[in-house]
């Protein structure tokens, strides 16, 4: 029997994780593989498209609804890569690899809330009672394996570190506004929003100078009055809502720095997509920032003063420029699945 390579991203719908599955079925799509893909219910109607010798099945995402699936169809596959941290609820005989990208099962911001905490203890729990299930880990960084294998207690042979990102189409070029910052982000509260704001504001009170661009959706009202009430006070704050990755390379093409005051990612793609398009980094002093690039500036992102002092910074003329440290191994990672 002739198996497939099967893609399980049944806990993937949004954000930095949906921007790589795309990448990732649009590279298998060009490849002479054989692919099941087997996905989130709430991607249902978004077009996704693949070759008529494919599979592409939705789900709703639950324990029980995956553990019938692979009970169901077990047998159909090679090779399988569980694309959203959590190893498939069963054994199979098919290599399993599963893609671990979420910094928050190692390490919570002390900000995290209750609910968060409770939260991810849960999904840790699951984790590593399922990851006798999985053959090897794939990565992200050197410091997210370094973390990964001290808090699970996995053997270093069975982690391995394949990032990859989607690169931007070359040729597009805008005009890049001096003093302008951007943060390409959603808004859960560890993407560190308020303080960025507030420091921004502090910043602007002093020089008069800059422009921020954020891009919070409708899914977080509460700061997005926030924001509203800033552009109500004069400051030159513009919020774009969600918008297109098709989008995106004239965002940060118009933009002198981006700035990033996450206080956790697993690989901050922001930060690599930004120097791809001539941005200058001003990024949290924080492991994961060194660990894809060297920025032009950093600060304390706990500390509002401290952003802004780093804002003060970005006004001199002789800012470094950023240099991004990791490079794309999709090419690779596709021929591990086999």
């Amino acid at each position: 029997m002739d198996r497939s390579i099967l893609i399980d991203a049944l806990y993937i719908n949004d954000s930095g994780g949906k921007i790589l599955l795309d990448f990732l079925i649009q590279k298998l799509e060009k490849s002479d593989r054989k692919v099941f893909y087997l996905l989130d219910k709430r991607l249902e109607g978004q077009n996704i498209k693949i070759k008529a010798e494919n599979k592409l099945v939705f789900l709703k995402a639950s324990l029980y609804n995956r553990r019938l699936f692979y009970t169901t169809n077990r047998k159909l596959f090679s090779t399988v890569l569980c694309f959203g941290n959590l190893p498939p609820n069963i054994r199979l005989k098919a290599k399993v690899y599963t893609y671990f990208h979420q910094q928050l099962y190692i390490l919570l911001p002390e900000t995290a809330s209750l609910k968060q905490r409770i939260s991810f203890f849960l999904k840790r729990t699951v984790l590593k009672f399922f990851s006798v299930n999985t053959d090897y880990w794939l990565l992200q960084t050197d410091l997210i394996k370094t973390n990964f294998e001290k808090k699970f207690n996995i053997a270093p042979s069975k982690v391995l570190v394949y990032p990859f990102y989607p690169q931007f189409n070359a040729g597009f070029k805008a005009e890049r506004k001096s003093l302008s910052y951007v943060y390409i982000s959603n808004a859960p509260a560890h993407k560190n929003h308020i303080r960025l704001i507030n420091a921004f504001c502090t910043f602007y009170d002093e020089y008069k100078l800059g422009t921020l661009t954020l891009t919070v959706s409708k899914e977080f009202p509460e700061l997005l009055a926030l924001i509203e009430e800033k552009i109500t006070q004069k400051y030159p704050i513009r919020n774009l809502g969600f918008i297109e990755r098709s989008e995106l390379s004239k965002v940060y093409q118009e933009s002198e720095y981006l700035i990033y005051p996450s206080l956790a990612e697993s690989f901050g793609l922001g930060l690599v997509e930004a120097i791809e398009n001539g941005c200058k980094v001003i990024g949290a002093d924080l492991p994961y920032t060194f660990a894809v690039c060297t920025p032009s500036l950093t600060f304390n992102p706990f500390d509002e003063k401290s952003i802004s002092q780093a804002l003060s910074l970005s006004l001199k003329k002789n800012t470094i420029p950023s240099v991004a440290k990791v490079s794309n191994r999709i090419d690779e990672l596709i021929s591990l699945l086999g």
